[in-house]
This record gives C-alpha cells, sequence and structure tokens, in this order.
C-alpha cells in the first residue's frame, strides 16, 4: 500500500494504544498458567498477533474479547486447582512430548526471543519461522547460552530454527549492549519452569528499563526477582538478576496492558511542529523508558503540559539538542523527523543498535529524511541532523519497518510538498490504527494500492 501525505497540521485528542512490549509479557505468562485470565488490552497488532498465535501452538486458548484477551493457560483442566501450575507443570504428559509444534514468529524480535527460553522451559521440541530480516537478527549470546544449559538448537542464521531439550537452572551471562530481550526472556522462563536462575549482565547495560517492565510483569503473577550490583575481580561493575524456584501464582484481578509511550513518541513529536496535541492513557509513572520523550521534547524547547488525564505538548521556537539513545532506540525515528525543523545540528548518539532492527535503521532513517529534502548524516554510532526549518517533502520506501513508515508520516505532514510513502502497511506491524488516527488528528492522505 502507498499512501500520499498532503501537508497539513495535526491537532486534537488521541488515546495511546497498548503497549505492545507489555502485552507479550502478560500473555506469556497468563498463558503457562492452570487457570484463565482476563486481560485488558485495547489494541492489537502483528506482533502481539505472533505471540498469541505462537502461544496457541502450544496449547493455550486465547480469545479476543470487548475489552482485550481471555487467556486459557496451556496447563488448564478443569478439575485442577487454578493456583497450581507446579504439578501441571511437572506432569510430563503435558509439558513435554516428541512432536514437534511450529512457531510462526513473523517478524517480531520480541516473540523469537521471549518464545526461545520459554519452549526450552516447557521442555518442548520446535521450529521456529519467521519473515523478513528475522532470521538474520541477532541472538547471541542467548543461543549460546541456552546450548549450555541443555537445549540444542539448530544453525542460526536460517529458518527454520529447532530447539528441543529442557532449560537447566544456573548462570547465565548476558551482554547488556546487545539486546534486553534476551533478559526478559531468561526471566520468563524462569518464572515458567519453576527454576533458580541468575543472569550476569556486563555494563552497559541498554534499555534496561524493558527489563523492568519484566520483573513489573512477573511480580504480577507472584514471581519476585531480586537484582544487585556486584563488581568481578577486575573490579568490573555488573548487574546480577537471580530468581529462586517459586510458582506462578494468579492475579487477583484482571490485568490492564498500558499505554504505548513507544507509539505515543511520533503523535508528540508531530505536536512540537504545529498546533498543540493531547493523548490520553499514558501513565507518568511507567517502567516503558520512551517516557522520556518528554524530557526530549524539553531540550528541543518544546512546551509540555502533564496532566492526570492526558498530555500535551505544543510547539515553541524549535532549538537542535544531543541525545544518547541507550535506552530510547525506538525514539530515534520521531526525534529524527522532529530535529529536521530545528535549526542547528542534533546529534543523535549511541545509535549502533539501531543497525539490528526490523531494518537497518541508521541507513533507512537517514535516507528517507534525505529523500524529504533533509540534510542528515550519520557514522558508526551517531545520526546527524542540521535542521532548516523544514522538509520538501518527496517519495520514500519504508524499508519494511513500522516505525520509518511513522516517522515518514508526520514529517510528510509538515513538509513544504505532498509525501509518496510506499510499503506504508507496515504499520500493521505495531501500530494498525495509525493511519486512522492521523486522519482523525486532521491529517490528509490518500491510500493506493502497488
Amino acid at each position: 500500500m502507498n499512501v500520499v501525505i498532503q501537508p497539513h497540521g495535526l491537532q486534537g485528542t488521541v488515546s495511546a494504544i497498548a503497549s505492545k512490549s507489555m502485552a507479550h509479557r502478560l500473555l506469556i505468562l497468563a498463558a503457562s498458567t492452570s487457570a484463565i485470565v482476563d486481560i485488558n488490552c485495547s489494541s492489537t497488532s502483528d506482533d502481539i498477533q505472533a505471540t498469541i498465535e505462537c502461544l496457541e501452538a502450544l496449547g493455550a486458548c486465547i480469545t479476543r474479547t470487548t475489552l482485550g484477551y481471555r487467556v486459557r493457560g496451556m496447563f488448564f483442566a478443569s478439575q485442577s486447582s487454578l493456583a497450581d501450575t507446579k504439578a501441571a507443570f511437572t506432569d510430563n504428559s503435558s509439558a513435554t512430548g516428541d512432536t514437534p509444534v511450529i512457531l510462526n514468529c513473523g517478524e517480531s524480535g520480541s516473540t523469537l526471543r521471549f518464545m526461545l527460553p520459554v519452549v526450552a522451559a516447557l521442555g518442548k521440541h520446535a521450529y521456529l519461522v519467521g519473515q523478513g530480516r528475522l532470521a538474520t537478527r541477532p541472538l547471541e549470546p542467548l543461543y549460546s547460552e541456552l546450548c549450555a544449559h541443555g537445549c540444542f538448537l539448530s544453525e542460526q542464521g536460517a529458518f527454520p530454527l529447532e530447539i528441543k531439550g529442557k532449560l537447566s537452572g544456573g548462570v547465565f551471562h548476558i551482554p547488556g549492549n546487545v539486546s534486553s530481550q534476551y533478559i526478559s526472556g531468561l526471566l520468563l522462563a524462569a518464572g515458567i519452569a519453576h527454576l533458580h536462575l541468575e543472569i550476569i549482565v556486563s555494563k552497559p547495560f541498554e534499555s534496561k528499563s524493558y527489563v523492568k517492565m519484566t520483573i513489573d510483569a512477573l511480580q504480577q503473577f507472584g514471581i519476585n526477582v531480586a537484582q544487585t550490583q556486584e563488581y568481578d575481580d577486575q573490579g568490573q561493575e555488573f548487574i546480577r538478576f537471580s530468581v529462586d524456584e517459586q510458582t506462578l501464582s494468579l492475579p487477583r484481578q484482571s490485568l490492564t496492558v498500558e499505554g504505548d509511550w513507544s507509539g505515543a513518541g511520533f503523535w508528540l513529536c508531530a505536536a512540537a511542529l504545529g498546533n498543540p496535541l493531547r493523548m490520553s492513557g499514558l501513565s507518568l509513572t511507567s517502567s516503558q523508558g520512551d517516557k522520556a520523550i518528554l524530557a526530549c521534547l524539553a531540550a528541543f524547547g518544546a512546551r509540555t503540559q502533564k496532566t492526570a488525564s492526558y498530555i500535551e505538548v505544543g510547539s515553541k521556537a524549535l532549538r537542535p539538542a544531543t541525545l544518547p539513545l541507550d535506552d530510547i532506540v525506538d525514539l530515534a525515528p520521531p526525534l529524527a523527523a522532529l530535529a529536521c525543523f530545528a535549526n542547528g545540528t542534533t546529534k543523535l548518539t549511541h545509535a549502533s543498535r539501531l543497525r539490528l532492527k526490523e531494518s537497518d535503521r541508521i541507513l533507512s532513517i537517514t535516507t528517507t529524511l534525505q529523500n524529504m529534502g533533509a540534510d542528515i548524516s550519520s557514522d558508526a554510532d551517531t545520526i546527524y541532523i542540521h535542521g532548516h526549518g523544514m522538509l520538501t517533502g518527496g517519495e520514500v520506501e519504508c524499508f519494511r519497518d513500522h516505525r520509518i513508515a511513522m516517522m515518514a508520516t508526520i514529517a510528510a505532514a509538515y513538509a513544504q510538498h505532498p509525501t509518496t510513502i510506499r510499503g506504508a502497511e507496515c504499520v500493521r506491524k505495531s501500530y494498525p490504527t495509525f493511519f486512522e488516527d492521523f486522519v482523525h488528528l486532521g491529517g490528509y492522505l490518500e491510500t493506493k494500492d502497488d
């Protein structure tokens, strides 16, 4: 699908979609019980659906409801105690077996990196498949650590990826600057399999807010994670996460997936370019690292107002900023678009992990904005945006990357001339109603089939 955006400022109020990051975590934990759990989740996406389909292949039953999802855990049995998942887990007839299952992860890196340790915790034999760049996105050192703790995996780098064996507890070593999803996946596995597990995370530790989200989700199911800051024999600092043998307990009430700060970042950056815009459904006490978008907007000089029911952002004369992306890597696309309209040079630093996303996002950000008239360049770890207060518009590709499509859209709304965005359907990966919300806020667009 191609989308033609006509320049026209955005204004109004929009509600945040549900956080797909938290949805993944709560769905996995609910599916690993012997009970029925209701999850309030205001929206879905291709990535969330990929996780659901994998969990259903493993034996859970997940039904869409008017409020979200009803999850019948994979160990559910009408005669079993709903609180006793451990007995169900240790029953070999339900937890193990030689017949392999096929798990389609779509293009979701979270699904792949969570399901590998979860499947290992369940002792299942599975083949994982996916699309796009997913097969080539990094799995080390999670891959090697699973192999060192009781699992067999086929050669990485291509699908199908076979896994079998049963995950054992012990000590896992994970560097903190590759993917926090490795850490989150192992913590989820520990809660599911009642393992004693320790994860040694070396510094620098990036995207640590996502691990905090995992710990928050586990706490809702009665699993406590200890975190300590320690030093090795050479004086190098590391973080130790420890989970003792614990059994998942059931939430006392339905769970709620909070609003998504990552998706909200596009609208909030757009608001800094023109008319005031309000967003509802966001928690200021969230563990999501991308709530730092408000601090980023302040660094650009934008006006922000926070209340209990909404966040409002309005435009002022924008100034350039230098922003490290260590914990906010998903905010790079909207921040790069915003920087094009600030006079002066903005630097987005610590950006190297952008190359490991759905696209090489350093390349896709710079190429897309260049095609819209931006003066932008990059090196291995930094994106430099030399803002001139405007973009011309043009024709751009999305690189099959949802965040590139959304970046181009908000930039196009404030460009001087129309912009054609090719392959815009990729927004379904995280935000299927993105263009509906764009129109709701006053955006002008026309869709055309390829």
